[in-house]
């Protein structure tokens, strides 16, 4: 079990759920699946950690987000092909 960042009661453990992500562009939203998560069994929240969410949006980030199916599995997600090896513009 691993703290909440939500509730700070020690019920989080690791899970995987569904998230729901803008495209940098803000052009639409998309459905991904299986994402791994925290679900805190004291207050119901579900939530990403933020290795998880750094790199979902370095991969939308990275790839061409108008062949992105509206709903994708993050496994999926992770393997689409990159236009740029990585972000350069992160420091």
């Amino acid at each position: 079990m691993v703290e909440c960042a939500w509730c700070g009661e020690s019920a989080g453990e690791k899970s995987v759920h569904t998230a729901f992500w803008e495209l940098p562009d803000g052009t639409r939203g998309i459905e991904i699946t299986d994402v791994p998560c925290i679900k805190c069994s004291a207050c119901g929240m579900y939530y990403q950690e933020e290795e998880v969410i750094e790199e979902i949006e370095t991969q939308l980030l990275l790839v061409d987000t108008k062949l992105l199916p509206k709903v994708i599995s993050y496994k999926e997600l992770l393997a689409t092909p990159r236009l740029l090896k990585r972000n350069y513009f992160k420091f």
